[in-house]
C-alpha cells in the first residue's frame, strides 16, 4: 500500500518478530512467565515505527491474540508519532485498517475485527483537524459504498460497525484518551455533528431499508439480519448523541405548552442513562416528515407477529435494537417538531403508543407469562416508553393518551401494570430474578415524574386517575405487609430481596408515598385502619399466639407512614407536604383530620414502649428503630412548626363570613402538635422514649445511633422547641444522666459526641446568655473534672493504657468535640471556658498517649473544632491564650512523631502507620487553616492591637513544625494534599514575608512539595 509508514522490509526480521509476539501471547494465556511476556508486548507498543511488523502480524499470524496486540500497537505508535507522520502515512494507516476489516469478514475472531475497526476510527479522529475536507470525503466515500451494500452484505456490516466505532469515538463520554486538550475533542464533536452525523443516520437508514423486504419476508440470511440489527443499533447510537446545535428554544419561563400539554424539560430521564433527544429542525425531514417512525413500528410489529411462537426472538439482536431505537424516537423533543402547538409531537407519541401498548397489555397476562419463563425485556422496554411519555407531557395529557385507544386512561393502565409488578416482586422465590426490581424502578420513576412536579395539579387529573393511584397504593401496602409477615421468621439472607438496602428501601417507599399523597383522602384513612387492626390484635393477644407476624407488619407500616406524612428533608427545613395541606378541604375538626388521627395513633402506640412489660413483649430493637425513625421525621415536620408560631397560618373567610375549609384544614396541621396545643405533652413522651432506647437496649448500636443522630437532633433543631424542652423534667433527667451518671457510657464514643452536641444545642432555649453558659458548664463540668483529675494523677502512666481508662478518655474527648462543634454566640463563653480548663490536661494526655493514635487523633480533632468555633469571637487576650496553646500542642506532637514511620516495619504495619499519620496531619493542617481565618473573620467586640497575637507568625511557626512531617508519599492522599496546598497558598498570598523567613530545610521542603504538586496536578 503506497505511503504505508516504516523502513525497508526484512522478511526474516518480520517473521522473527511475529513468532516472538505469538509466543508472548501464548505464554500469557498459559500463565507461563507472564511478566516477561507482558514486557515484550509493551516493547512492541513502545517501539518506534512498528507499522510494518504489525501489518505483517495482522496479515499472517494464525493467533488471534497476536493480531489483536498488533492492532493496538499500530494505534499507540500512530498517536505517539503523529507529528512525524506525513498525511499520506496517516491516510494509509486508516485505509489499511478499513481494508483489513473488509477483507477478513469471514474470520471467526470478531473481536480482532472490532479492534482494527476501532483503531481506524481513532486514527481518523486524531487527524480530523489535519485532513482537508476532500481527504475526509475520499475516506467516507469508500465507507458509504460499503454501508449502502454496493460491495455486498459482508462489507455492508463492516462499514456500519466502523461508523459505530467512529460515532463512539467522537462522543465525549465514550472517547479514548489521546493526550490532547479538551478543546480538540470539542471541535471534533462539533464538526461531526454539523457535517456528518445526519448523513451517517441516513446511510444507516438506507442500509436497513435495503434488507427490510428480505427480513420481513423471512427470506433473509443471517448476514442480512446482522446488517439490519447493526443499522438500527447505529441509528440508536446516533440519536443518543449529546446534540449541541439543536436551535433549542428558551423555555425557562414556560416549561409547559399552555394548551397542548407538551413539556419542554429535558433532565428527568438521566436516572436510567437516557436523555431526551433534541437534534433540532435540521433533522425534521429525516425523523418526522419521512414516516421513518411508521416504517420502524411496522417492521417490529410484523416481525413480532411472525415470531410470536419463538420465545427467544424477543431477545435477538434485531428485536433489541429495534426496541431501543423506538424508545429513543419516543424521547424526541424540542425544535425537531414544527411550531404547531404540539400537534405533530402528540401524533408522533400516539403512533408509538399504539404499537408499544401491545408490549405491556394486559399486564396480568404478561407478568404471568414472564413468571412462567418468557422474556421480560419487551415489557421493561415498554415501561421505558411510558417513562419517556410521562416526561414529555403533563399529567392530563399523559392520562388521555391511552384513552384515545382504550376505554380507560393511561394512569389506570400504569396503575394496573405497577400493581402486577409489585405483587410479582413480593412473592418471587428465585433470587436471580431481577426483572421485577428493574421494572419497579422504571414504573415508580414514571409515577415520580408525574406526581413530583411543582406544577402538578391534582384537580386536572381525572377521578379515574386518582382512584387508580389510591388502588395502586393500597394493593402495594397490602403486598408489602403480606411479604413482611411471611418473612418474619426467615434468616436475613433468605429475605434479602425483600429488605434490600436502606437507601434503596427508602427510595421505593418515597415513591409509594408520592402515589399515596395523590389520593390522600383515601390512602391516609387506609393506613390508619391497617394500623388500628394490628394494634387491636396486640391488645387482644392473651399470650397464646405469637405476635411476630403482626410486629413485622407494624415495622413496615411505620416506615411507610413516615414517608407518606413527611419528606426526607436532608439538609433542608422540613415542611408539611403540600398534598396533605390541601388534600382535606372538607375536614374542619382537628380530631377528625386523617393526618391528626394517624399521627396520634402512632404516638399512642409508641407510648406503649414506656411500660416495661409491654416493651419486653412487643418492642424489639428492630421495631423500636422504626418507632424512632418515624418520630424523628414527624418531630421535624409537625412538632411546634415555625409557620404556626409565627402566625403565618390564619383562617380566611368567604364573602358570607364562613371560614375557608382549605385554610382551616391547613391550620389544623400546623397547630395540632403546636406549642399551645398537644406539643408539650408529645415532647415529654418523646424524650422519655429516647431515655428508654439509650438505657434499656444495651449494645443496640443502630437503635442508639438513630436516637442520638436523628431524633434528638430533630428535637433541638428549632429554638421554639428548645424553649419548651429545657423546662421538662424528662429532659433534665436525661441531661443529668449524661453529665453526672454512668448510665449512658455504654453508648459508643462516637455517639457520646452526638449526645453532647444535642445537650449543648438545647441551651438556646434558655432566657439569656448567662443562663445558657451556666447550662453548658453544668452539662460539661463533670467531663472537665474527670480529665483534670485523671491528668493530675501520679500514676497516670501506669493506668493510662488500661482498656477501661482509654475508653473513658475517648468518650470524654468525644463529648468535648460535640460541645465545641455546636458553639453559638450565646454559648461561646461557656464553651471557651470549657476548652481553657482542659488545655493543660490535654497536653499531659498527649504525652501519656503518644503511642495511641486513636487518642492522639481525638485530642487533635477537639482542638480543631474548638478553634473553628471560637477564634472569630475571641478578644485579643483570649485569642493569644488559644493560639499559644495550639503552638504548644504542635510542639509536643512534633517531638513525638518525627520519623515515626520506620522503614523496618512490615508493609502492612507501615501502611497502617502512614494512614494514622495522614489523619493526624490533616487535623493539624485544618487547625492552622482555622487559625488563619482570624485575620479574615473577626466578630470579637474588643480588638486591642497591643495584645493581639501575630497570626502570620503563629502559622509560620506551625508550618515550620508540621512541614517536616509531610512526606511526598503522604501528599498522594487527595484530601491531605488539598488541605496542605490551601494552607501554603494562603501563606504565600497573605504572608509572603513569613515564607521567606523559613530556615533552609523548611523552605526546601515547601519548594519540594510545590514542585510535587505541579507535577501531579491530577491528584
Amino acid at each position: 500500500m503506497e505511503g504505508f509508514p516504516g523502513g525497508p522490509v526484512d522478511l526474516s526480521q518480520l517473521q522473527s518478530t511475529m513468532q516472538a509476539i505469538e509466543q508472548a501471547c501464548a505464554s500469557i494465556q498459559m500463565h507461563f512467565s507472564p511478566a516477561e511476556a507482558e514486557n515484550l508486548l509493551v516493547l512492541l507498543r513502545q517501539s518506534p515505527m512498528p507499522y510494518q511488523s504489525c501489518r505483517f502480524i495482522l496479515e499472517n499470524s494464525q493467533l488471534a491474540n497476536a493480531r489483536f496486540q498488533a492492532a493496538g500497537a499500530i494505534r499507540d505508535a500512530a498517536i505517539r508519532e503523529w507529528g512525524v507522520l506525513t498525511n499520506e502515512n496517516r491516510r494509509s494507516l486508516i485505509l489499511f485498517c478499513l481494508c483489513y476489516v473488509m477483507e477478513h469478514l469471514s474470520a471467526t475472531d470478531a473481536y480482532v475485527q472490532s479492534k482494527v475497526s476501532a483503531v481506524a476510527a481513532q486514527l481518523l479522529k486524531r487527524g480530523w483537524l489535519d485532513f482537508a475536507d476532500a481527504e475526509k470525503g475520499a475516506i467516507f466515500s469508500e465507507v458509504k459504498q460499503a454501508v449502502l451494500g454496493v460491495h455486498g452484505v459482508g462489507p455492508q456490516f463492516a462499514g456500519i460497525n466502523f461508523l459505530e466505532s467512529l460515532v463512539s469515538e467522537f462522543s465525549p463520554s465514550t472517547s479514548t484518551a489521546m493526550g490532547l486538550p479538551t478543546e480538540f475533542h470539542n471541535q471534533c464533536q462539533s464538526s461531526l455533528e454539523l457535517n456528518f452525523l445526519k448523513e451517517f443516520y441516513c446511510w444507516a437508514q438506507d442500509a436497513a431499508f435495503s434488507v427490510t423486504d428480505k427480513v420481513m419476508g423471512l427470506t433473509a440470511t443471517v448476514s442480512e439480519d446482522k446488517v439490519c440489527s447493526a443499522a438500527l443499533r447505529l441509528m440508536f447510537q446516533i440519536l443518543n448523541w449529546d446534540f449541541k446545535f439543536n436551535n433549542s428554544l428558551d423555555y425557562s419561563d414556560d416549561k409547559v405548552s399552555s394548551t397542548s400539554g407538551i413539556r419542554h424539560e429535558a433532565s428527568l430521564l438521566k436516572k436510567f442513562e437516557r436523555s431526551l433527544v433534541q437534534p433540532g429542525p435540521l433533522w425534521r425531514d429525516v425523523l418526522i416528515s419521512s414516516e421513518h417512525v411508521v416504517w420502524l413500528l411496522n417492521l417490529y410489529t410484523t416481525l413480532r407477529a411472525r415470531y410470536s411462537s419463538d420465545v427467544i426472538w424477543v431477545d435477538s439482536p434485531l428485536a433489541v435494537s429495534a426496541r431501543q431505537l423506538i424508545i429513543q424516537l419516543c424521547s424526541l423533543a424540542g425544535t425537531v417538531f414544527p411550531s404547531d402547538n404540539g400537534q405533530t409531537q402528540i401524533k408522533h407519541i400516539m403512533q408509538i403508543l399504539s404499537a408499544v401498548i401491545q408490549w405491556i397489555e394486559p399486564p396480568d397476562v404478561i407478568t404471568e407469562a414472564i413468571r412462567s419463563g418468557s422474556s421480560e425485556s419487551e415489557m421493561i422496554d415498554g415501561c421505558h416508553v411510558l417513562l419517556s411519555m410521562a416526561t414529555l407531557t403533563t399529567a392530563t395529557l399523559f392520562d388521555n393518551l391511552v384513552r384515545s385507544l382504550r376505554s380507560y386512561g393511561t394512569l389506570h393502565l400504569l396503575s394496573i401494570l405497577t400493581c402486577e409488578v409489585v405483587k410479582a416482586d413480593a412473592v418471587r422465590y428465585d433470587e436471580e430474578e431481577t426483572w421485577t426490581s428493574e421494572a419497579s424502578d422504571v414504573l415508580l420513576e414514571t409515577w415520580n415524574v408525574i406526581l413530583a412536579r411543582q406544577d402538578f395539579d391534582k384537580d386536572a387529573v381525572s377521578s379515574e386517575g386518582i382512584a387508580s393511584a389510591a388502588n395502586l397504593f393500597n394493593i402495594t401496602v397490602e403486598s408489602l405487609l403480606n411479604a413482611a409477615a411471611e418473612s418474619a421468621f426467615e434468616d436475613d439472607s433468605e429475605s434479602e430481596h425483600f429488605v434490600a438496602s436502606v437507601s434503596k428501601r427508602d427510595e421505593r417507599l418515597a415513591s409509594y408515598a408520592l402515589i399515596a399523597r395523590a389520593a390522600a383522602n383515601i390512602t391516609v384513612p387506609f393506613l390508619t385502619r391497617l394500623l388500628s387492626e394490628r394494634v387491636s390484635r396486640l391488645n387482644q393477644n392473651d399470650g397464646s399466639s405469637d405476635p411476630t407476624h403482626t410486629l413485622e407488619e407494624l415495622y413496615w407500616l411505620l416506615l411507610i407512614t413516615a414517608h407518606v406524612l413527611t419528606d426526607s428533608g436532608e439538609g433542608e427545613t422540613l415542611l408539611i407536604p403540600e398534598a396533605l395541606r390541601i388534600g382535606f378541604p372538607d375536614v374542619l375538626e382537628e380530631m377528625q383530620h386523617p393526618v391528626v388521627v394517624l399521627s396520634w395513633s402512632i404516638i399512642d402506640f409508641a407510648r406503649w414502649s414506656l411500660d416495661p412489660k409491654m416493651r419486653a413483649v412487643y418492642f424489639s430493637p428492630r421495631l423500636m428503630e422504626a418507632v424512632i425513625w418515624f418520630l424523628a421525621r414527624w418531630v421535624d415536620t409537625y412538632l411546634m412548626p415555625l409557620d404556626a408560631t409565627k402566625g403565618q397560618i390564619k383562617p380566611s373567610y368567604n364573602e358570607h363570613g364562613q371560614a375557608n375549609g382549605s385554610q382551616l384544614s391547613k391550620r389544623i396541621l400546623y397547630t395540632f402538635a403546636g406549642e399551645h396545643n398537644q406539643g408539650g405533652l408529645v415532647l415529654d413522651v418523646i424524650i422519655r422514649i429516647c431515655s428508654i432506647t439509650l438505657t434499656s437496649y444495651p449494645g443496640e448500636i443502630e437503635l442508639q445511633a438513630l436516637t442520638c443522630q436523628k431524633l434528638l437532633v430533630a428535637l433541638v433543631r428549632r429554638k421554639n422547641v428548645c424553649v419548651h424542652l429545657v423546662t421538662l423534667d424528662a429532659w433534665r433527667d436525661l441531661a443529668k444522666a449524661f453529665s453526672t451518671e454512668r448510665t449512658l457510657f455504654p453508648i459508643t464514643a462516637r455517639l457520646q459526641r452526638a449526645l453532647a452536641e444535642t445537650f449543648v444545642s438545647a441551651a438556646v432555649g434558655l432566657k439569656d446568655p448567662e443562663a445558657s453558659n451556666q447550662y453548658v458548664k453544668d452539662i460539661m463540668g463533670p467531663t472537665i473534672a474527670y480529665l483534670v483529675e485523671l491528668s493530675s494523677r501520679n500514676d497516670l502512666k501506669a493506668i493510662a493504657q488500661q482498656a477501661d481508662v482509654m475508653y473513658m478518655i475517648s468518650c470524654m474527648l468525644e463529648r468535648l468535640r460535640g460541645a465545641a462543634r455546636v458553639a453559638q454566640p450565646r454559648t461561646q463563653k461557656g464553651i471557651f471556658e470549657m476548652g481553657h480548663a482542659v488545655m493543660n490536661p490535654l497536653l499531659t494526655l498527649l504525652e501519656a498517649y503518644k503511642n495511641q493514635p486513636a487518642v492522639v487523633y481525638l485530642i487533635l480533632k477537639f482542638i480543631v473544632d474548638l478553634v473553628d468555633g471560637q477564634l472569630s469571637y475571641l478578644n485579643a487576650k483570649d485569642t493569644s491564650v488559644l493560639v499559644t496553646f495550639c503552638l504548644r500542642l504542635l510542639q509536643v506532637y512534633s517531638s513525638h512523631n518525627i520519623g515515626k514511620i520506620s522503614l523496618s516495619l512490615s508493609t502492612s504495619l507501615r501502611n497502617e502507620a502512614q494512614a494514622e499519620k495522614y489523619k493526624d496531619l490533616r487535623a493539624l493542617l485544618q487547625l492552622l487553616t482555622n487559625i488563619s481565618s482570624k485575620d479574615l473573620v473577626d466578630f470579637s467586640s474588643v480588638n486591642d492591637e497591643a495584645d493581639s497575637p501575630d497570626i502570620g507568625q503563629v502559622i509560620y511557626v506551625g508550618l515550620h513544625i508540621v512541614s517536616p512531617l509531610i512526606s511526598l508519599d503522604l501528599l498522594r492522599y487527595p484530601k491531605l494534599s488539598r488541605d496542605y496546598f490551601a494552607l501554603v497558598s494562603h501563606m504565600l498570598e497573605v504572608y509572603p514575608e513569613k515564607i521567606a523567613q523559613l530556615n533552609k530545610e523548611a523552605f526546601a521542603q515547601i519548594i519540594g512539595t510545590l514542585d510535587f504538586g505541579i507535577q501531579h496536578q491530577a491528584c
